[in-house]
C-alpha cells in the first residue's frame, strides 16, 4: 500500500506530515499550489468536494479532516503505540482530546479572535475561559493527555496549541507553553517542521 499526501506547507496537511513521521510510513507528498486554486480543481475535488487540504490517499482509502487523519493513522499503523485499543478505557480519554481541537478550541478559539460576540445559549462549544480551562486540566499534569503515554491525540491538540499559541489566539499559559517545548523535542516534530519549512522556502 502507497500512501499520498496532498499538501501544502501553509495548511493544516503541515500537521499529517508530523502524523506519518510518528506512525513511520514511507508516503509520498503531492504538492497543491493553493494561490493557483488548485484545491478546487476537478481531480482534488473528487478526493474531497470540500477543496481543502488535507487529502491522504492511502490504498483504496481517502482520508480527509486532521483528527480523522490521525486517528486513521494510529489505527492502522501504530495500534496500542500511538492510539489506544478499543477496549482500553483510555481509549475514551484519548478520542475526546483528539477531537477537542477541531471541535471546541478552532471555533472558541477563532471566534474570539475575530472579534465575535457569542452570546452564551449560542456557544455550542463553551466559552473561550472554559475551553481554555479545560485544556489547562488535560495537559498541566503531563507530560501527555493520557499521562505518561504520547498518543496522536496529543499530535493533532499539540499542533493546534502551537499554532494558536503561534499567533496570540490562546493566553500565554505557563502550561501551554511546557506543554509545546516537550513536543517540540520530538524527533518526528523537529523533521515534519523541518520538511515543512523547506518546502515554504522553495515556494518563495
Amino acid at each position: 500500500m502507497s500512501i499520498t499526501l496532498y499538501h501544502h506547507p501553509h495548511s493544516r496537511a503541515a500537521t499529517v506530515i508530523w502524523m506519518l513521521e510518528e506512525v513511520g510510513q514511507p508516503y509520498e507528498l503531492h504538492h497543491v499550489e493553493l494561490r493557483r486554486g488548485e484545491q478546487k480543481e476537478p481531480g482534488l475535488l473528487r478526493l474531497n468536494p470540500m477543496g481543502k487540504l488535507p487529502v491522504l490517499v492511502d490504498g483504496d482509502a481517502v482520508v480527509t479532516e486532521v483528527a480523522a487523519i490521525g486517528m486513521w493513522l494510529a489505527d492502522r499503523y501504530a495500534p496500542g503505540r500511538l492510539a489506544p485499543a478499543l477496549d482500553d478505557p483510555a481509549r475514551a480519554t484519548y478520542l475526546r482530546w483528539i477531537l477537542f481541537a477541531p471541535s471546541v478550541i478552532e471555533p472558541a478559539a477563532m471566534a474570539k479572535g475575530a472579534g465575535w460576540e457569542v452570546r452564551a445559549a449560542q456557544a455550542g462549544f463553551g466559552t473561550f475561559d472554559s475551553m481554555q480551562d479545560s485544556l489547562s486540566a488535560a495537559i498541566g499534569d503531563g507530560p501527555w493527555v493520557l499521562g505518561e503515554h504520547f498518543s496522536m491525540a496529543d499530535v493533532v491538540l499539540g499542533a493546534t496549541v502551537r499554532w494558536f499559541l503561534r499567533f496570540g489566539m490562546l493566553d500565554a499559559r505557563p502550561e501551554y507553553s511546557a506543554y509545546v517545548e516537550r513536543l517540540n523535542a520530538r524527533p518526528a516534530c523537529q523533521i515534519a517542521d523541518a520538511r515543512n519549512a523547506e518546502i515554504a522556502a522553495s515556494l518563495g
